[in-house]
């Protein structure tokens, strides 16, 4: 089934093509326009602005918390009826080191506060909070897709090895476009979206 969308499509597969080129033009403003600079760092809010910033093309949720139960498999995302209250915790989460951030990560990947788009938003956030609290940020390029995958999959019950895997892909070159869109494309390659690169958009 095709999620309701602002374009009027009805085929998944042109959904799918639609969305990534939208949202990867989006995700390319956030950094060229600066406008990540004046989000939230850490916080649902600032999360909430990401997404909302990326869908606002694709989706009327965009930037809204769901409503509906989701799961993944076998995993079940945090119950809409306490999502409220899982996100406040997250928010009150320390941030002041890698393993600190990492663990922030996590526990918003299992709130998985959206409809749609959690994973792309996500890490877009989470690169932002590296950022901002020590000079670091993930070279996604460097990211094993399969890896990464099955690490977040094991990573509610043991985070040690999400946080090894993303600790060898730290990068101090934080402001560096290159960076940013090849990681971009390798976030978005998780998800199964790889028909646009962003620097063709």
């Amino acid at each position: 089934m095709t999620l309701e969308n602002k374009l009027g499509l009805t085929d998944a597969i042109e959904l799918a093509h639609a969305e990534e080129r939208l949202t990867k033009k989006r995700a390319l403003e956030l950094y060229d326009k600066k406008i990540l600079d004046q989000y939230e760092v850490g916080t649902f809010a600032g999360l909430q602005q990401i997404h909302g910033y990326l869908f606002q093309d694709v989706y009327e949720f965009a930037g809204k918390m769901r409503t509906v139960n989701i799961a993944k498999g076998n995993f079940r995302f945090a119950p809409v009826l306490y999502l409220d209250e899982a996100l406040k915790s997250i928010d009150k989460m320390p941030q002041d080191t890698f393993e600190a951030i990492v663990e922030k990560y996590v526990e918003m990947n299992v709130a998985h506060p959206f409809r749609e788009g959690n994973g792309r938003s996500t890490r877009i956030w989470l690169d932002n909070i590296l950022r901002r609290e020590i000079g670091r940020v993930i070279d996604w390029s460097m990211v094993d897709k399969e890896d990464y995958l099955l690490a977040m999959e094991r990573s509610p019950v043991r985070d040690k090895e999400i946080k090894s895997l993303l600790k060898e892909a730290l990068t101090d070159k934080i402001d560096d476009r290159q960076v940013y869109m090849k990681g971009i494309d390798a976030s978005y390659r998780y998800e199964g979206y790889s028909t646009y690169r962003t620097e063709d958009i």
